[in-house]
């Protein structure tokens, strides 16, 4: 019989039981090959698995390899929450006093650590500026928009391949029917503000079908490239809440702030199974 994993399956951006992104998580996963990784992401079909591994690089305190339904990214936020949630939850502590650090394909991430609430400083953009006009000519026909309706975009690729456009309102993000097979190439955020008084300042919807997930349900990769762009070219405050999965009913709330140099990206983690598992 193949040996046993431990196993936590997680509740990532919010508190409420089933209203966050879900994330499958699989401990001690040195001895798997990259086959039997995609082989279990793609029986999960959950938008992101990782398995987390001893670390290889000195300073880290683990090391985390992250699959979608359609292959591995070198970085996701979600799951970066997620696994460091679940890396304390297995009885870890890292080197340092409230705060992790986590490798990934990227290299090193921050996490910190405040009750339920974990937070990651969003790694640097490796590709920034405007999109070109094919692109954009790509987004208003695979969103059913008008070009017009585009407020400003740009690239905030900090790992995955985003690009993003802004909306004149949420309720109109909220209303996109985008054409998925249109967008396929894409890892495309779209991002419309939300009336003064909301829960949140805005809206935010990702769309992923070349990774197998259409719409992804809570994304902390995305929202930590948007933040960057729009804090620092003063599109929104140094502190905001973005929210995320309505129309797919669920409830995410990430919380953004700015302290100094960094850019903190969080939201709430719970543990919603532990167990152990079999990977032949």
């Amino acid at each position: 019989m193949p040996p046993q994993h431990k196993f936590h399956q997680l509740d990532v951006f919010s508190a409420e039981a089933f209203l966050g992104n879900p994330l499958a998580v699989v401990h001690d996963a040195d001895d798997l090959s990259w086959v039997q990784m995609a082989a279990f992401a793609r029986w999960t079909n959950l938008s992101e698995t990782t398995f987390l591994m001893r670390p290889s690089t000195q300073g880290a305190d683990y090391r985390v390899r992250i699959f979608t339904p359609g292959g591995e990214l070198p970085f996701a936020g979600h799951p970066t929450l997620g696994s460091a949630r679940a890396w304390l939850a297995a009885g870890n502590s890292p080197q340092n006093s409230g705060e992790l650090v986590q490798e990934c394909g990227i290299g090193l991430v921050r996490v910190r650590v405040a009750g339920d609430r974990l937070a990651f400083a969003a790694p640097p953009l490796r590709r920034s500026g405007i999109l070109d006009e094919q692109m954009l000519m790509t987004i208003v026909a695979g969103l059913n928009i008008s070009h017009s309706d585009i407020l400003i975009h740009q690239w905030v690729d900090n790992g995955p391949g985003w690009c993003a456009v802004m909306l004149r309102s949420a309720e109109q993000v909220l209303k996109l029917q985008p054409d998925m097979g249109m967008l396929r190439e894409l890892k495309l955020g779209v991002i419309g503000p939300l009336p003064a008084g909301s829960e949140a300042m805005f809206e935010v919807r990702a769309f992923v079908p070349g990774l197998g997930v259409a719409e992804d349900p809570v994304t902390g990769s995305l929202n930590a490239g948007l933040a960057v762009w729009l804090i620092r070219t003063g599109q929104a405050p140094t502190r905001f809440t973005v929210s995320q999965g309505q129309v797919l009913k669920r409830r995410g709330l990430v919380h953004i702030e700015r302290q100094g140099e960094n850019i903190w990206v969080g939201g709430d983690t719970v543990i919603r199974i532990e167990g152990s598992l079999n990977i032949p």
